[in-house]
């Protein structure tokens, strides 16, 4: 019976009795995609492979680390036939457990056995494990003595040279000894332990392991109502956003399963699990899951009776972007090479490592690579092969060029001591350094606002989400923060990636014009959650291969030819599926924090990039992911994305491809400068015709502007805060009147209303009241501070986000505050020398302008150039820093900029 006691005198367990999981045919000959280096593990199954980054998160130095596992069949000496697994078979035994612990280097391919300090735990297969930052996580499993103990084991790499075990104390109850289970970390921070066998039966239960929480203790995840059965022998993989994914697997009666479901945790602390849409393709156990990306695949895996998973179905993808299932056929497998089970896998970057496993009565020692770069078809190649040396090399470089990110960081941080700064990381939220007070000064007024609510809720509670929600609250006023973020201005490389944090009246040019009004009552609001298969679906198509292209702000560099990477059909593609996205939503787009909101960018790519390294990513791993696992981060951009600078092909198809890519956290509102009569003469569409060639440019250009009629022309976020690219100008007297207008839209057809959304600007200070004529043309106004604060009061407003104008300080105030002008775009074309910046408005309401300063004149506009062992420009400075003399420059002469605000405006100057 499969629910009986495991034998002690077995080294890992297959059943006594019930369904074998070993093919009833003649064992395949040894599949090995490249030659083992260094120490060869040897062959093995029921091991664990775990991934481990390398120093600040780089996959190119990442460390696969294996432990454990059965190395031998029970009976069968060295050299002896392996026994023959009929259907009258109990199933075959497997012995040589073993705590051996040998690391992969990825980028060379090399093995090596380590022997940590330490107390290593006892031997055993059929175990979890789970990456923790640098540290893996062993638990459960079985071995020669019977089921191992339910303890933690944790190998510490903080030091490569001098790894070390730790048994980890934890407090209370927690999942029993057991084994096939699995064990996941979930969001960067929750241990996730599901389901296995403690040798009497299979299990059914789930528990949680806060890590960032000590002592460390286990909660059991609470029934929910769409729970998975009892399963063992199952995989569970974490999507790099917080969505465990749980598959496949064993029931009580050994039957193998299709299933899959998901499992998220609320803001509040509770968990919900959810069943996956459809059913794996042939229902399996014993198999390995990976996620990449948002796709996850399954490889392998045993049928019961016998029998394996077959040739066809081998392989199958979960696409939970798509959500979908796709079969071998669809990801481009021809061979049988992943028919196995009880082998064991890892991800790095969009690459896959499977090692050992059983296949037929064989053990298995060799090492496959499979490629999921395409985003489409999944191929198994050699690590030596080109592909990987190239991602390899993109990911950090060559030897010479990792060589020189050492030194850089080691003089980036003499640079911080000597200055008092400190370096953030992308994924943390900045705030000022008293942070800590302000949010416990702000709980106690919560408190004393309401007494119900509970008195011993700690700060760390509040940061993990677990401040329980009181509906009688007041919903927190949107105010803006009292200091601003500010990365400093790099010095040769050597302070990229410091921040300190300013008092907002310190900004000279931003201050002197307006004072500003604090917020009120602060507290938390209840969200709605997203159902979890529906959080960041998209559709597959060209716009994977322009995020791999250009959506790598540490590395990014402009290229010596000016020649654009996709072609004309690739760019009227990507155009078609942003455009359906465009159809389905508003006018005016209903957004929710946290969100944080671009200003105009025209082109200067390499700020763009510059502010997603400093200030997050939208990927999957980074911004595009759940506060509390179940809220996403939103972002928006106010527009204006082509012309002026040099890269507005980049900018607008990177930012086409993560819209397509994440539809309901990506957001676009147009700009005066997408529409057809203003790009054909600022630039993108000489871009297009140069870059492309001039049959191609020209159709490009056109699609292009015939996308942007279907863009969204405000977003109101919270009901508070309403954002547009330029203003309410003399005619927009109510949200409705911009909700009205129907797209698509032309400059013509939006009349005097759509004229004013994109044309107008705030009158020059707070003690100009009206509107008046603009200084950028006739029939285009400027309106004062009274009708901000006249709007905002007939719309139960209480802020206006708005871009169209070049701020020194990257932002500015204006109408005491109820009205922020917000640009990106550093050194605008070449001569403003200010600084760009982007608002984060938090889940509390409190928006902090975050800034980057320009570079410095001889340095390249390119982040991965600073610290990275690129050389510095040696050619004199140039209007356009790292940029030749080319028709930008020349076009930027021709059409001066409207000068930034605040600085005197002469009429003799094209104000576009």
């Amino acid at each position: 019976m499969e629910g009986g006691a495991p034998s002690p005198s077995s080294s890992a367990e297959t059943p006594n009795s019930g369904p074998s999981v070993l093919d009833s045919v003649a064992p395949a000959p040894r599949v090995r995609a490249f030659p083992i280096v260094g120490t060869n593990p040897g062959p093995r199954c029921g091991h664990t492979l775990t991934t481990i980054a390398g120093p600040d998160g780089d996959l190119s130095s990442a460390k696969l680390v294996l432990f454990g596992g059965a190395t031998a069949l029970e009976g069968q000496a060295k050299g002896d036939a392996p026994p023959s697994p009929g259907p009258s078979s109990a199933g075959i035994r497997l012995a040589g457990a073993t705590n051996d612990v040998h690391i992969m280097d990825v980028r060379s391919g090399k093995w090596e056995k380590v022997t940590p300090q330490g107390e290593p735990p006892s031997p055993r297969a059929a175990h979890a494990a789970a990456a923790v930052g640098n540290m893996v996580v062993v638990q459960g499993g079985i071995g020669p003595a019977g089921l191992a103990s339910e303890d933690l084991h944790v190998l510490d790499f903080t030091d490569l040279e001098k790894p070390r075990w730790h048994r980890v104390m934890v407090a209370g109850a927690g999942p029993s000894a057991r084994y096939a289970h699995t064990l996941a970390l979930v969001a960067n921070r929750f241990l996730v332990a599901v389901g296995g066998n403690d040798g009497k039966q299979t299990l059914a239960d789930s528990w949680a392991l806060d890590t960032s929480e000590k002592p460390y203790q286990w909660r059991k995840i609470p029934e929910s109502g769409d729970d998975p059965p009892p399963r063992m022998y199952a995989t569970a993989a974490a999507r790099s956003d917080g969505l465990l994914l749980l598959t496949g697997g064993r029931d009580v009666s050994g039957t193998p399963l299709a299933d899959a479901f998901g499992l998220a945790r609320h803001r509040d602390g509770r968990w919900e699990w959810a069943s996956a849409p459809g059913t794996m393709p042939s229902p399996r156990y014993q198999h390995g899951a990976v996620f990449v990306g948002a796709r996850l695949h399954i490889f392998g895996g045993a049928l019961g009776g016998g029998k394996m998973v077959d040739e066809a179905s081998s392989v199958v993808v979960l696409d939970t972007a798509a959500g979908q299932w796709l079969t071998q056929a669809q990801t481009g497998h021809s061979d049988d090479v992943m028919r196995r089970c009880r082998h064991a896998m890892a991800s790095v970057g969009p690459y896959i490592f499977v090692h050992g496993g059983l296949k037929g009565s064989t053990l298995l020692e060799d090492v496959l690579l499979a490629d999921d770069s395409s985003g489409s078809e999944l191929s198994v190649c050699d690590p030596r092969s080109p592909a990987w040396q190239q991602w390899i090399n993109s990911m950090h470089g060559s030897e010479a060029a990792a060589a020189a990110l050492a030194n850089a960081a080691a003089e980036e941080a003499a640079a911080a001591a000597a200055l008092s700064m400190r370096r953030v990381g992308n994924m943390e939220d900045l705030r000022c350094l008293d942070e800590d007070l302000d949010e416990n000064m702000r709980l106690n007024k919560l408190r004393a606002a309401n007494p119900d609510s509970p008195k011993s809720v700690t700060l760390a509670q509040r940061r993990r989400g677990e401040f329980p929600p009181t509906r009688d609250m007041p919903t927190p006023d949107v105010r803006l923060y009292h200091r601003a973020v500010v990365v400093a201005q790099d010095v040769q490389g050597q302070l990229r990636g410091l921040v300190r944090q300013l008092s907002i009246d310190q900004f000279e040019n931003e201050s002197r014009r307006v004072s500003m009004g604090a917020g009120a009552s602060e507290a938390s609001t209840v969200r709605n959650k997203t159902p979890l298969f529906e959080r960041t679906f998209s559709e597959p198509g060209i716009h994977k291969a322009v995020l791999r292209e250009f959506l790598n702000p540490r590395h990014w560099s402009p290229s010596a030819a000016r020649d654009f990477f996709f072609n004309y059909d690739q760019i009227c593609q990507l155009c078609d599926q942003a455009e359906r996205i465009f159809q389905q939503e508003p006018s005016v787009l209903k957004l929710r924090a946290p969100i944080k909101i671009f200003g105009d960018l025209h082109g200067q790519f390499g700020d763009l990039m510059r502010l997603f390294e400093e200030y997050g990513t939208p990927s999957t791993a980074g911004d595009i992911t759940y506060i509390d696992y179940l809220v996403r981060w939103v972002v928006a951009f106010l527009g204006d994305f082509v012309d002026r600078g040099a890269h507005s092909l980049e900018t607008i198809c990177l930012l086409l491809a993560l819209k397509i890519e994440h539809p309901r956290s990506v957001h676009l509102i147009r700009g005066n400068h997408e529409a057809a009569d203003i790009n054909a003469l600022f630039g993108f569409r000489l871009e297009c015709l140069e870059r492309l060639g001039d049959q191609q440019g020209l159709k490009a250009w056109q699609r292009l502007n015939t996308l942007f009629n279907w863009l969204p022309l405000a977003a109101l976020i919270e009901d508070k805060v309403l954002c547009m690219h330029g203003g309410i100008g003399r005619s927009i007297n109510s949200i409705e009147q911009i909700e009205e207008l129907q797209r698509p839209l032309t400059m013509e057809d939006g009349g005097i209303v759509l004229m004013d959304l994109l044309w107008s600007d705030p009158t020059t200070n707070d003690a100009v009241e009206g509107v008046q004529p603009s200084p950028r043309g006739p029939g285009l106004v400027t309106f004062g501070p009274d009708r901000v604060m006249e709007f905002c009061r007939n719309n139960d407003l209480q802020m206006i986000v708005r871009a169209h104008e070049c701020v020194m300080d990257g932002f500015e105030r204006f109408a005491q505050g109820h009205l922020i002008t917000l640009f990106s775009a550093t050194n605008y074309c070449g001569t403003a020398n200010n600084a760009g910046a982007i608002l984060v408005l938090g889940r509390d309401l409190v928006m902090v302008p975050k800034l980057i300063h320009p570079l410095p004149p001889s340095t390249p506009r390119t982040p991965g150039s600073a610290g990275g062992g690129d050389e510095i420009e040696e050619d004199p400075p140039t209007p356009h820093p790292g940029i030749a003399d080319t028709w930008m420059a020349a076009l930027n002469e021709e059409r001066p900029p409207t000068p930034p605000r605040g600085r005197p405006q002469t009429h003799s100057l094209e104000t576009f």
